[in-house]
Protein backbone atom coordinates (compact mmCIF):
# COMPACT_ATOMS: atom_id res chain seq x y z
CA UNK A 1 0.00 0.00 0.00
CA UNK A 2 1.31 3.48 -0.51
CA UNK A 3 1.12 6.40 1.86
CA UNK A 4 -2.02 7.48 -0.06
CA UNK A 5 -4.18 4.26 0.42
CA UNK A 6 -2.96 4.46 4.08
CA UNK A 7 -4.43 7.89 4.34
CA UNK A 8 -7.69 7.09 2.99
CA UNK A 9 -7.91 4.37 5.65
CA UNK A 10 -7.22 6.95 8.14
CA UNK A 11 -9.96 9.33 6.91
CA UNK A 12 -12.23 5.68 6.99
CA UNK A 13 -11.61 5.21 10.70
CA UNK A 14 -11.83 8.93 11.66
CA UNK A 15 -15.52 8.60 10.12
CA UNK A 16 -15.98 5.19 12.00
CA UNK A 17 -14.58 6.63 15.70
CA UNK A 18 -17.05 10.23 14.60
CA UNK A 19 -20.21 7.88 14.08
CA UNK A 20 -19.48 5.18 16.48
CA UNK A 21 -19.66 8.22 18.91
CA UNK A 22 -23.15 8.13 18.28
CA UNK A 23 -24.20 4.67 18.07
CA UNK A 24 -23.53 3.40 21.42
CA UNK A 25 -23.19 5.04 25.12
CA UNK A 26 -20.42 6.92 25.48
CA UNK A 27 -19.37 9.15 29.45
CA UNK A 28 -18.99 13.27 28.63
CA UNK A 29 -14.89 12.41 28.54
CA UNK A 30 -15.17 10.02 25.94
CA UNK A 31 -17.59 11.31 23.76
CA UNK A 32 -16.07 14.41 23.81
CA UNK A 33 -12.41 12.37 23.34
CA UNK A 34 -13.70 10.59 20.31
CA UNK A 35 -15.17 13.66 18.34
CA UNK A 36 -11.98 15.74 18.75
CA UNK A 37 -9.75 13.00 17.99
CA UNK A 38 -12.39 11.95 14.59
CA UNK A 39 -12.34 15.44 13.41
CA UNK A 40 -8.06 15.66 13.75
CA UNK A 41 -7.26 12.26 12.09
CA UNK A 42 -9.77 13.35 9.15
CA UNK A 43 -8.24 16.32 8.87
CA UNK A 44 -4.82 15.24 9.28
CA UNK A 45 -5.21 12.01 7.01
CA UNK A 46 -7.05 14.59 3.87
CA UNK A 47 -4.41 17.14 4.43
CA UNK A 48 -1.55 14.58 4.33
CA UNK A 49 -2.62 13.60 0.80
CA UNK A 50 -0.82 16.75 -0.18
CA UNK A 51 1.47 17.31 2.52
CA UNK A 52 2.81 14.36 3.74
CA UNK A 53 3.94 15.78 6.92
CA UNK A 54 0.65 16.59 8.02
CA UNK A 55 -0.04 12.83 8.84
CA UNK A 56 1.99 13.02 11.90
CA UNK A 57 -0.87 15.67 13.36
CA UNK A 58 -3.30 12.11 13.07
CA UNK A 59 0.01 10.32 15.15
CA UNK A 60 -0.31 12.37 17.86
CA UNK A 61 -4.36 11.96 17.72
CA UNK A 62 -4.38 8.48 17.88
CA UNK A 63 -2.01 8.29 20.51
CA UNK A 64 -3.98 10.44 22.43
CA UNK A 65 -7.11 8.18 21.53
CA UNK A 66 -4.97 4.52 22.79
CA UNK A 67 -4.30 6.97 26.09
CA UNK A 68 -7.52 8.29 26.55
CA UNK A 69 -8.63 4.93 26.17
CA UNK A 70 -6.76 3.76 29.24
CA UNK A 71 -7.16 6.49 31.44
CA UNK A 72 -9.82 8.38 31.18
CA UNK A 73 -13.87 7.36 32.68
CA UNK A 74 -15.51 5.24 30.51
CA UNK A 75 -18.73 4.37 30.36
CA UNK A 76 -18.25 0.71 29.16
CA UNK A 77 -15.41 -1.33 28.23
CA UNK A 78 -16.53 -2.20 24.44
CA UNK A 79 -16.54 2.04 23.58
CA UNK A 80 -12.96 1.84 25.93
CA UNK A 81 -11.25 -1.03 23.55
CA UNK A 82 -13.30 0.76 20.23
CA UNK A 83 -11.32 3.67 21.27
CA UNK A 84 -7.97 1.64 21.56
CA UNK A 85 -8.04 -0.51 18.98
CA UNK A 86 -9.05 2.73 16.42
CA UNK A 87 -6.21 4.56 17.77
CA UNK A 88 -3.38 1.90 17.50
CA UNK A 89 -4.46 1.36 13.81
CA UNK A 90 -4.37 5.01 13.29
CA UNK A 91 -1.15 5.35 14.88
CA UNK A 92 0.73 2.40 12.43
CA UNK A 93 -1.62 3.83 9.69
CA UNK A 94 -0.13 7.76 10.03
CA UNK A 95 3.39 6.59 10.26
CA UNK A 96 3.40 3.72 7.35
CA UNK A 97 4.74 4.54 4.44
CA UNK A 98 8.02 6.90 3.60
CA UNK A 99 7.98 10.40 4.23
CA UNK A 100 7.95 12.10 1.25
CA UNK A 101 10.91 14.47 -0.10
CA UNK A 102 11.51 16.80 -2.61
CA UNK A 103 14.07 15.03 -5.63
CA UNK A 104 15.58 18.03 -7.95
CA UNK A 105 14.60 16.88 -11.50
CA UNK A 106 17.54 16.07 -12.69
CA UNK A 107 18.88 14.43 -9.38
CA UNK A 108 19.42 10.89 -9.74
CA UNK A 109 16.97 8.04 -7.91
CA UNK A 110 18.23 5.68 -5.45
CA UNK A 111 16.01 3.21 -5.01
Amino acid sequence: MEHKEFSYVNIALGAWLFVSAFLWHHNHAQFTSALVVAMIAVLGATVSLVEDSFRFVTTVAAAWLVVGGFVLPRASTGTMWNDVLVGVVLFFFSLAGPTSRHVSPGAPRHA
